[in-house]
Formats: C-alpha cells, structure tokens, sequence
C-alpha cells in the first residue's frame, strides 16, 4: 500500500522547480493502517508559500483514492539559521523596508473595493510606460484574485529559477511580470490564511530576479487589510496610486484607502488618483459622453484633498475585450491607448523622473 501511496503522490508537482514532492524527498510515511494514513510534507527551508496548497493537494488525492481512510497531512519546516549576534549594537527597534532589487520606482496600483479597473489600470499603465521608453515589470500582488495572466495572454507561462533560485519574470509587450497565477492552476482557489498569502507576496516581490527597472507597477488586491499593510510597511516603495470609478459608493472606499496610506503606521506617498469608467463613449461616436456613472466625482475628491487627478479612462468597449484576449487596449490607437499614455506621462512627472541614456 506504501507503493501505492507514493505513485499517488508522486502526481503531485512543486510550482518552483517542476519536480514531484516524492522525488524531492519530502514524503514522509508516518502511519498507513487500514483505517488512517498520515505523513509529512518536509520542506527544506523555514518558509515555503505553496506550502498550503501542496498539503491540500496531497490531502485531496488521497481522499479520493482512499475514501475509507482518515487522512492527516502534517506540515515540517527547516530551522531559519540564527543570526550571529553583533556584540555592543543595539537591537534596532524598527526593520527598515526592504528594496526591490534595482527598481528605481516601485508604484503601487490601489482601489478600495473591488470591480473598478484597478488590474485594468495597472496593466495598461505599464504598458504605455514601456512604450515611452522606460524598464518596466509589473507584480501581480492580488494574492487570491490575480487576473495579470489573462490580461496579458500569459495563462500559460512557467517562470523559471536562476543560478541563485531567483524566480525570473516573463516578458511580453515589454513588460516583465510575475503572479501567483504563473504557479497554480486557473480554477484553483487559493485557500490560504493572511500569513502565507504574505509571504509568498514578499518572496515573489523580493526573490524575483527583476533586473535593473525603471519602474515596477505592483497590482495590489482591492481593500485595506494584512496584505497591504504588509507590503507598505516592509517593502520600499516610491508611492502609491488609487484607482476608483465616479460614484458615491466607490469614491467612499477610495477614502479609506487614502487615509490608510496617510496613517502614522503606514505613511505612504500618494502619486495621485485615477478616474476609470469616467464616461461612456461609443466607438462609433467617439467625441459623444455618457457619464453613466457619475460626474467628476474623482477630479472633485482630488482637488478636494489636494491630490494629482493622473488620468480618466472612458468606458469603450475596446477596453474589455483586450483584456480578455489578452493584448492590453494601450497597444492599440484610439481614445483608451491616449487616455493610458497621458496618465504614464503624468506619473513620470509627479515622480520627477529623470533617466539617463
């Protein structure tokens, strides 16, 4: 029955390194009695972030195959080496922000629900600063939802590691990117509390071998919770973006996402807001617009909280079907690809970006 255990294991594959958990050694046959069947899950380093999904894997396959059986999957971790200690410094009290490699900006995209573009925005932001000359990558960091994949015809890309196991992004339309999407299946739900989301967050962020970037626009999930406290307080970053359509009920979430990055614990620069879905103009009458959702309700809270309006982008039809198909509007001429290159030349110059040749 052991044999037959680990055949059925040996289906299971590690996202990083395309090897099955058997072959790497990290089963672990603890009890295998007619009625229950336990093991361990061994991983060689103190924190892995496929390290839930790999356990609900094994748990699930061996559901199936063993019905009859209860199953326990345990979880055991290597040792995280201790620090030497340095004889007569003081323990700092706060850990600095970690750097992004050699990105000169990182900018990350926010929305304060869900629904208004934000992917959009980031997607097609960074695109349009590729196509203004700049380095760009761009960090799928919606942990639970990461759309990056489809928006950039990318569903079936399979990052590889470098010489020192850094993840290397995929590039396509210029742009380097990198998701959670790239290491689990589409239909997958990523079942993961706020801890692992975050590491995994911080290894793809931190261990990626980025190269030398003028700008990583990072797509963060929609909210305020542990993820976006995580990543602005422990990660170095230029600013932020705030995404939001014109309505009342989404300008409000907008608020509260800006007074998160203004709080005390986070202090996080605000580059600027951007107005998406502004108004509806038909592609066969591209000067008519329907403001469908509202009027200025984002250029009003701007100038009322003295914040840079960076851009409005039209509802037009164009808009959604690139990205389901996968190549961003900003690739094409019209309304949508002006609307996105005039936000990424706002961006440059709120940052005062100046880039040597």
């Amino acid at each position: 029955m052991k044999e037959q255990l680990l055949e059925i294991l040996a289906r299971i594959v590690h996202p990083e390194n395309d090897k099955n958990i058997v072959a790497l050694n990290m089963v672990e046959l603890r009890e295998v009695t007619p009625e229950r069947i336990a093991l361990l899950l061994r991983f060689g380093r103190p924190r892995d972030p496929f390290a839930a999904t790999l356990r609900q894997q094994c748990e699930q396959l061996l559901r199936q195959a063993f019905p009859s059986h209860a199953v326990e999957v345990g979880l055991i971790f290597a040792e995280a080496k201790p620090a030497r200690p340095s004889a007569g410094k003081p323990k700092p009290e706060a850990k600095a922000p970690a750097a992004i490699g050699s990105v000169r900006y990182a900018v990350a995209v926010m929305s304060g629900k869900g629904g208004v573009g934000k992917s959009t925005v980031a997607v097609n932001l960074s695109v349009a600063l590729a196509q203004q000359g700049y380095r760009v990558g761009l960090m799928d960091a919606d942990i639970y939802g990461p759309s990056i994949p489809k928006m950039l015809g990318l569903e079936d890309a399979k990052p590889q590691l470098g010489d020192k196991e850094q993840i290397i992004p995929v590039e396509k339309y210029g742009v380097k990117a990198l998701s959670i999407g790239f290491f689990v299946k589409p239909d997958d739900p990523l079942i993961w509390r706020a801890p692992m989301a975050t590491n995994a967050l911080k290894q793809l962020l931190l261990q990626a071998e980025w190269g030398a970037l003028d700008f990583l626009v990072i797509d963060m999930p929609p909210g305020t919770g542990d993820i976006h406290l995580t990543l602005l307080q422990e990660v170095k970053l230029s600013g932020a973006v705030v995404v939001s359509t014109p309505q009342q009920v989404a300008l409000a979430d907008a608020i509260k996402g800006i007074n998160m990055l203004d709080n005390d614990n986070v202090k996080t620069r605000i580059l600027g807001l951007v107005e998406n879905m502004s108004w509806f103009t038909p592609a066969e009458l591209p000067q008519n617009r329907y403001y469908i959702f509202g009027r200025n309700g984002v250029k009003q809270l701007a100038h009322d909280m003295n914040l840079p309006l960076l851009g409005e982008v039209p509802v037009v039809q164009s808009i959604c079907d690139s990205g389901d198909c996968g190549a961003p509007v900003a690739l094409n001429d019209g309304i949508p690809k002006m609307a996105f290159a005039e936000m990424a030349k706002n961006l440059v110059a709120e940052l005062e970006l100046r880039i040597e040749n």
